[in-house]
């Protein structure tokens, strides 16, 4: 397994005109990980909104242990939401850092920088402690993500290496830190016909999400493989990172990157991810 992830399917990462790249595999129990030139593996990238990922597990841990709930409700600027709306981005805030509500809640998927604060901030309340402390205590350190700096925007402003996101997505892959029932929850479609934008890639007729995981559906462009079950989740952020999650299948991969977001990374993802895709359709389990 890990020779063939180490072949031309990784390999193909250089072919995206990225001076800095790291990429894992995860397949089977089994992890590749083969960097770019001039690319170390203790390189710190940029996340942005490969952060939400982060900080939604450590909200979704906060549930677990009963700090907060996804459905109670919370009051903010005269309009009441949920955890549950704020994940998924079915609570209506805008698109932006602005804590400003450009839809009714439930009406329209918004993929909204702000949800994700507002629900970090009512972790932060609740809990007693700052949300990056919060996030160290519950996830960092039990998966030993030491390199990890979540100093910013828990919903864009985490940097991190190779290696930790590595163990981040074998964490999504088996959970171990949260459970079975909440994990589960988490890459179920929340309204699932909900429509929206997906960023870069335009209006998708659904855009489904998870709590704090885009999830693939039938999106149409996407960025990931053509032939992703509708189940694989993940994000991607605008610094060029991505990490996408098959249980099905057994498989995951992190993407960091250097090269901001932009109409390179439309063009090659999505075939990249084929090409890993073939690869472990070829090897088998």
């Amino acid at each position: 397994m890990a020779t063939a992830y180490s072949g031309d399917a990784l390999r193909a990462a250089s072919s995206m005109d990225v001076p800095y790249w790291a990429v894992s595999c995860l397949a089977n129990s089994q992890t590749t990980t083969v960097v770019g030139d001039d690319t170390d593996r203790s390189r710190v990238f940029r996340l942005a909104s490969v952060s939400k990922l982060v900080s939604s597990y450590a909200i979704l841990i906060a549930v677990d242990e009963g700090v907060v709930t996804l459905d109670d409700p919370i009051q903010h600027v005269g309009n009441t939401v949920t955890m549950r709306q704020l994940l998924s981005h079915a609570s209506g805030l805008s698109s932006d850092d602005a804590l400003v509500y450009v839809a009714e809640p439930m009406t329209k998927r918004v993929y909204s920088n702000a949800g994700i604060e507002l629900a970090a901030q009512v972790v932060e309340a609740a809990s007693g402690f700052g949300f990056a402390e919060y996030l160290r205590q519950a996830v960092l350190q039990p998966l030993a993500m030491h390199s990890t700096q979540v100093d910013g925007s828990p919903a864009h402003g985490y940097q991190s290496t190779i290696d930790d996101m590595t163990r981040f997505a074998s964490e999504l892959l088996r959970p171990t830190l949260l459970s079975n029932d909440l994990s589960a929850e988490m890459a179920t479609p929340q309204w699932p016909q909900l429509n929206g934008m997906l960023p870069g890639y335009g209006a998708q007729h659904p855009n489904p999400w998870g709590l704090g995981v885009e999830i693939r559906g039938t999106k149409s462009p996407h960025w990931c493989a053509p032939d992703a079950p509708p189940s694989v989740f993940g994000h991607f952020g605008q610094s060029g990172c991505f990490v996408w999650i098959d249980q099905t299948s057994e498989s995951a991969v992190v993407f960091l990157g250097d090269r901001a977001f932009g109409p390179w990374a439309v063009a090659a993802w999505a075939p990249f991810n084929q090409s890993i895709r073939r690869s472990l359709s070829e090897v088998g389990p």
